[in-house]
This record gives structure tokens, sequence and C-alpha cells, in this order.
């Protein structure tokens, strides 16, 4: 079975601490982004490109994908870094506070053949999720909920019922255009009760994964947006039935009392891909 791209759990890191970069070659992280923007001071941010561009053409970070995230376009910052980030050794290049397909426009062009994604963080942006999520460039959505809750003024904790529709919008574009799209960072990096809740919550909404802010979150993170056994185990029954009826000239199956049409058989084997991929990250 074909492998897919893992993005259960997506790290920051910042690409200006060398020892932070020689420390995420080692961990049982799915992608990295390489962070340019908030995570370095305003003194650090050109030797921070240098230092990143460094780290990255040395390699060592295997299979994670490797996502750098630049500061705004509108910014001192901005183009310079899409001009080097355009030239390093990763998979695509995320910008801040994406609003419009204009803004995308601007930094493919900088950018030429790099894969974007963008970081879903303001009202504006959120509004306009579609038009972001349908440019050709577009590959991956990341929610940005400490910013997004900062401008609407609402909660962050509790159920994040507050910003849900925030969520559900970003989530909605990102199918309709076929992306992908991880959940926002979870702040208290020591509670792991908490943790495994928001995880648990927006793997229930759809979410590919979730941002982290440290390492600590990553087992539990992993864990919880794998397939389980059980869900394995059912979609391979599924799918055997499905083939089965199939043979018979059947359009549906039955498994454990429930229908199975077509549709269940599209998201077992996408399931069934994820849970093989999972298998060979572990193993390597």
């Amino acid at each position: 079975m074909a492998s897919v791209s893992l993005f259960r759990s997506v790290l920051y890191i910042p690409g200006s601490k060398q020892r932070a970069l020689e420390k995420a070659r080692s961990l049982n992280v799915d992608a990295i982004i390489f962070d340019l923007e908030d995570a370095v001071s305003p003194e650090e941010k050109v030797s921070a490109r240098e230092t990143l561009a460094a780290e990255l053409a040395a390699g060592g970070y295997g299979d994670r994908v490797r996502i750098v995230r630049i500061n705004g376009l509108d910014t001192a910052w901005g183009a310079d870094d899409a001009k080097a980030v355009a030239a390093m050794a990763c998979d695509a290049i995320l910008l801040p506070k994406a609003e419009s397909a204009a803004q995308i426009e601007s930094l493919a062009a900088l950018v030429p053949g790099l894969p974007i994604w963008c970081m879903m963080e303001t009202p504006r942006g959120v509004l306009n999720a579609l038009e972001i999520a349908d440019c050709k460039a577009v590959e991956g959505f990341v929610m940005g909920t400490n910013d997004l809750a900062k401008d609407i003024g609402c909660d962050t904790g509790g159920d994040r019922l507050p910003m849900m529709v925030g969520l559900q919008t970003c989530l909605l574009a990102a199918r309709a255009a076929g992306i992908v799209i991880v959940d926002g960072v979870y702040n208290a990096f020591k509670d792991d009760a908490r943790l495994r809740v928001e995880c648990e919550q927006g793997l229930a909404l759809g979410m590919d994964g979730k941002t982290l802010i440290h390492p600590a979150q990553i087992d539990i993170t992993n864990a919880i947006f794998a397939p389980t056994a059980e869900q394995v185990d059912l979609a391979q029954r599924q799918i055997e039935a499905f083939e089965e009826a199939e043979a018979r000239g059947e359009g549906v199956a039955v498994v454990d009392g429930k229908i199975v049409e077509n549709l269940h058989i599209v998201t077992a084997r996408a399931l069934l891909a994820k849970a093989e991929a999972v298998r060979e990250r572990e193993e390597a």
C-alpha cells in the first residue's frame, strides 16, 4: 500500500537556535516548522536565515516534512526571507497571517515552484479561507489559534467553542480544496491531560494533526492522531465485506450490523494508508 505524508505532530523550532535545530533531527515528529518569525528577535532575523540554511543543507531530518515560516511580506524581513527560503533544502514555505489570494500570488512569485502553507490566524483570513485554499501553490493550512483568539477577543480555554466557527470554516475550505490542515498549539506544554482533550477534539473535527510548541507534546499527539488497532481492524473487514458483496453483484455490504457503501470504503482505504505510514515511521 502506498505511503502518505503524515502531519500528526508539527513542531515549531526557532530558526536561530542551532542546538534546537540539531535536536530536532532525533525527535519523533512528523513535520517541523522552522520559524523565522515569532521565535526570532529582530536582532537575529538576518543571522537566523543563515543558521537555518546551513542546518537544512546539512540534512539529517529524514522524511520529516520541513516547512519554513517567514516573516510577513509587509515587514522589513519578509521578502528577503522568502528569497532565502527559495534556495533552502525545505519542502514548503509558511506565510503568516494569510488573508488573500493576492498575498499568495506575491509570495509565489518570490518562491517559484515551492509549495506554500498559510497561517490562518486573523478574522479576514478565516473569512477568505476558500479563496486562499484554492490558490494553486497552496498545499496546507496551519491554524494560528492564539492570534485568532486575540483578534476575535475570545477565550482560548475550555472547549474552544468561541472560536469553533473559525476552526470549522478553515476546515471546510481545506477539505474543499483538498489540502492539509493542522490544528493550533496548546500552550500549557506540561498539561498532558488537557493536551489530550484538545488533540481528541481536533481529531474529531477532522484536523490532520496539531502544531506543537514543545517536544514533550509529541508522543501524546502522535498517538491520538494515529489510527487505532480497532479502526484498522474495522477498515479491513469493511473492505473485505464490500469486495465480497461486489463479487456477488451487490452494491452494499453489512459489517457489525451497519451498512457499508463505497464512501465508507474510500475512508477505510485512506485510514489503512495512514496506518501503514505510521508503521513505516515507527520502524524508521
